[in-house]
């Protein structure tokens, strides 16, 4: 009898490792590529659009269920055809550009939401949706992760300099030759694939603060972009690690509980010293 509870619980044991393992390579995965694209999100002051995109994810779920295809693919789809919109209407003048990203932000989640709840023959795990549910991550979805990590970076790496460029003065990079559009378009996918991406760690809620919170704790201590960027990698780590030891401790949801402790982490910035580095 005693040698069965002990086996009963080396099992479990082992099965509890085995899905915090996953979850942290997981999320570390996640803060790889959050971490340099939330730079340029503060850098551009594009906390609303990231925000935009992140919402209209739901709506991109519901698309995909539609359609018949997975709720990532659809997630893409729509947050390209929304980032797309918001490219398109920044040169109008009739409505301020925040005001208008905060309507398209909720309209794409109200919609998104009501799109699910008309669809009775698909069980939606919508907290799920909303809040992530990093610990139930599989070893196929860290190859996804890992597999667009590698994607994104790469087109990340490509389109570095002349963002920086475009970020550090737009109308001077332009006239010496940088495509502005094109790079414009370029980040606006790769944003689109990291929400698709972060949607099963923390949730469409959740996302642009991951992408956010740390970036923001970190510019108070580089002294460049690229040590930012590497900073912020760096304290997402960290945010991961210690929302998922705040879980497991405390039985906190795991989404929820990786946003806290970044914030944590960006409360404690302020008290390093006054910001180094300023791209605007």
């Amino acid at each position: 009898m005693d040698m069965s509870c002990t086996s009963t619980s080396i099992i479990t044991a082992t099965t509890m490792d085995n899905f915090i393992l996953r979850a942290l390579v997981a999320g570390i995965g996640i803060a790889l590529i959050a971490g340099p694209l939330g730079c340029f999100i503060v850098w551009r002051r594009m906390a609303y659009f990231g925000d935009t995109l992140s919402h209209a994810a739901l709506l991109g779920v519901a698309a995909g269920f539609a359609l018949g295809v997975s709720p990532i693919a659809g997630v893409i789809m729509t947050c390209i055809a929304i980032g797309a919109v918001l490219l398109g209407v920044q040169s109008q003048s009739r409505v301020p550009t925040d005001t208008l990203l905060g309507i398209l932000s909720h309209t794409a989640l109200s919609f998104g939401l009501i799109a699910l709840s008309f669809m009775d023959t698909v069980r939606v795990d919508l907290m799920g949706y909303l809040f992530g549910d990093i610990l139930a991550v599989t070893t196929a979805d860290i190859a996804w992760i890992y597999a667009g990590a590698v994607v994104i970076l790469s087109g990340l790496l490509m389109i570095w300099r002349p963002l920086v460029a475009l970020t550090i003065h737009a109308d001077l990079a332009v006239a010496e030759g940088v495509p502005a559009h094109r790079i414009r378009i370029i980040f606006m996918l790769l944003i689109a694939l990291t929400v698709a991406l972060a949607m099963k760690i923390v949730g469409v809620l959740l996302i642009s603060a991951l992408l956010l919170i740390p970036t923001a704790a970190a510019r108070r201590c580089a002294s460049s972009p690229e040590q930012m960027a590497l900073a912020t990698v760096g304290l997402g780590v960290f945010a991961v690690t210690g929302g998922l030891y705040a879980s497991l401790m405390w039985d906190l949801p795991s989404g929820p509980g990786i946003v806290a402790a970044a914030t944590v982490i960006f409360v404690l910035s302020l008290l390093v010293g006054p910001r180094a580095f300023r791209s605007s």
